[in-house]
């Protein structure tokens, strides 16, 4: 696991993150209780506003909530918050909010389980 900056790093009661997981926190990062955080996942708080001339930061904190699953190579972008018990598969990127108990597909499917 690599981890930015850990003061900005928040991890709940049995949570689990995975061997090569990469938490670039820019921003805070807020783990859950119960949460795993697959093999090579990339939690990522930083990013740019490519509609800017001068591609100015577009940085914002992710939160996992309790009960969770980031699978493998799967990556959350800024701004984002898994809801409880949630699951963000195996390469898959979350780019928005995934509501509790919803499973996110590509494209932005969701189903709940």
């Amino acid at each position: 696991m690599r981890v930015l900056w850990p003061w900005k790093l928040s991890i709940g009661d049995n949570s689990w993150v995975g061997e090569g997981a990469w938490l670039l926190n820019l921003e805070p990062i807020v783990i859950g209780a119960n949460v795993c955080v697959s093999q090579e996942a990339l939690l990522c708080t930083g990013g740019h506003d490519h509609r800017r001339s001068d591609f100015g930061y577009r940085n914002g904190p992710i939160a996992l909530e309790s009960g969770c699953w980031v699978g493998a190579r799967a990556v959350v972008l800024a701004g984002v918050t898994v809801g409880t018990g949630a699951v963000v598969p195996a390469n898959t990127t979350a780019s928005r909010d995934i509501p509790a108990g919803v499973v996110a597909l590509p494209r932005h499917r969701q189903t709940r389980h």
